[in-house]
Formats: structure tokens, sequence, C-alpha cells
């Protein structure tokens, strides 16, 4: 009987995953460039907003879902459909 040859495992590179700190520099990064929260979309990776929700140094009241909406910082967070997260700052 021949051996059954297993095939090596594939390395696959994923995306970094981005934590609570690198969004909240860049939310205050662009605030202090005079832009204001409401104008700015942080736009997640499913994996990265499942992230934010369960990261420990997000304090309460820097996270809401007020309304159907979640919010870091006061700014809105779109789940999905990015391949790497990212603030957008409403064409700025």
């Amino acid at each position: 009987m021949t051996p059954l040859k297993v095939p090596a495992p594939t390395l696959t590179k994923t995306a970094p995953t981005l934590r609570s700190a690198d969004f909240r520099h860049a939310i205050v990064t662009a605030e202090a460039e005079g832009l204001r929260t409401d104008a700015l979309t942080l736009r997640l990776t499913l994996r990265d907003e499942s992230e934010l929700k369960r990261d420990p140094a997000v304090k309460v009241e820097e996270i809401s879902f007020a309304g159907g909406v979640m919010r870091f910082l006061g700014v809105k967070v779109v789940a999905g459909g990015v391949a790497v997260s990212s603030l957008d700052r409403g064409g700025a």
C-alpha cells in the first residue's frame, strides 16, 4: 500500500487587523485637521468591526449603537464591503 501524500498547507496572507488605537488616531488626526466627525465614516472589515466591539481598550462612552447606527468616537461605522479598514474623510 502506498502512503497518502498530504499536500503542504498553503500560506495565505491575511490583511493586518487594526486595533481601536489605530482608528482613534485616524479620527483624532482628522479632527485636528478641521474635519467634523459627522463628515467622517469609519469603513471596517467585518473582522475589524467585530474586534472593535470586543476590544477591552474601548471605553463604554466611546462606542454607541443608537438608532441602529454604530458610532466610534462619534464617527459612523459601516461594516463590510471593504478588504481593508479605513477612515473615509468625506472627500476631504
